[in-house]
């Protein structure tokens, strides 16, 4: 199969029809051998029998039906999961993402060679204050803090080679930052296109001013977890070790100064309590490393959900 078309969606039963048919279009077109991986991120509205319906007149629609709403990281991680296509194309389904754009997206992952590519929405038609000027704010912390030089991290248009997707792991908030992912398991071949933001058609955004401190918490978590996510005991016992070092120089110096002079109070100086403090903090800080560890190592149902349907997927 050439291509596996990943499209999560809440709430987006007005948009479906129209949009599969375009991605059908487009597939018949270029004559591409194909799969379009519904995941209803338990929708409220009609979204799963419309796909129910889509998929009955063209087996090349899929769907996956959550029990309840998890999140977009949890859908893009299913239907990464479910992908058998050799290039991953994923889009939102709110019509604001042009189809047109795949053949264009694949070709820069087949002929041009790169590991993923992510799209850039250039000339953007959302507001200004409340979204613009955040994800610019967004796009440059990300830049300058991973090194990879996009200028649209968030974009929901994005082509992957299989293998990428089959690498890396997407849950909590983490989709906006996949290409943070993607290089922390070793593809660095990443590119961007300019690709058309079309203004919305149907329903309404469904996402709030919660997503702003999020992604921010996310990229921090990102970039902890790519350095010292297999090895936690070097960011927590490097501190810990310092910061107990330090409390004991003070306490030794401290201590020192009390046999040279019998004048000098120890305990109502407050630098004894500090280092005293700081010691404890520092074997702290070295605990929480051990545990961290074990964390590292144990945890193994991160990313189960509670799916309800597929269709045309193997249950």
């Amino acid at each position: 199969m050439q291509v596996s078309v990943v499209i999560p969606l809440f709430n987006e039963d007005e948009s479906l029809p129209e949009l599969c048919s375009w991605i059908s279009r487009v597939m018949d077109h270029e004559q591409l051998s194909y799969e379009v991986i519904l995941i209803d991120d338990g929708s409220s509205d009609n979204s799963w029998d419309v796909i129910s319906q889509i998929s009955a007149a063209n087996p090349s629609f899929k769907g996956i039906q959550f029990q309840r709403n998890y999140g977009k990281s949890a859908a893009l991680n299913e239907g990464f999961k479910a992908a058998q296509g050799e290039v991953v194309i994923t889009m939102d389904a709110d019509m604001q993402d042009s189809p047109d754009e795949i053949p264009a997206l694949r070709d820069m992952i087949i002929n041009g060679g790169f590991d993923l590519v992510s799209g850039w929405k250039k000339k953007r038609f959302d507001n200004t204050l409340t979204k613009n000027i955040p994800s610019k704010l967004f796009n440059a912390v990300a830049r300058k803090s991973s090194g990879i030089q996009l200028n649209d991290f968030n974009c929901g248009l994005k082509a992957y080679k299989n293998k990428v997707v089959k690498s890396i792991e997407v849950y909590g908030e983490m989709h906006r930052y996949i290409p943070i992912l993607a290089k922390g398991s070793g593809y660095k071949k990443i590119g961007e296109k300019i690709v058309e933001h079309r203004a919305r058609k149907y329903g309404v955004t469904k996402f709030g001013w919660q997503r702003f401190v999020n992604g921010f918490l996310d990229l921090a978590t990102i970039l902890f977890l790519g350095k010292f996510g297999k090895r936690p005991m070097q960011f927590f016992g490097l501190l810990g070790t310092l910061f107990f070092l330090i409390g004991f120089g003070a306490s030794i110096y401290l201590v020192l100064a009390k046999f040279a002079s019998q004048d000098f109070s120890l305990t109502n100086r407050p630098a004894f309590y500090i280092a005293l403090t700081t010691m404890v903090i520092g074997m702290q800080l070295f605990l929480t490393g051990f545990v961290a560890e074990l964390v590292a190592r144990n945890a193994t149902e991160r990313n189960v959900y509670l799916i309800a349907s597929k269709i045309g997927l193997d249950k």
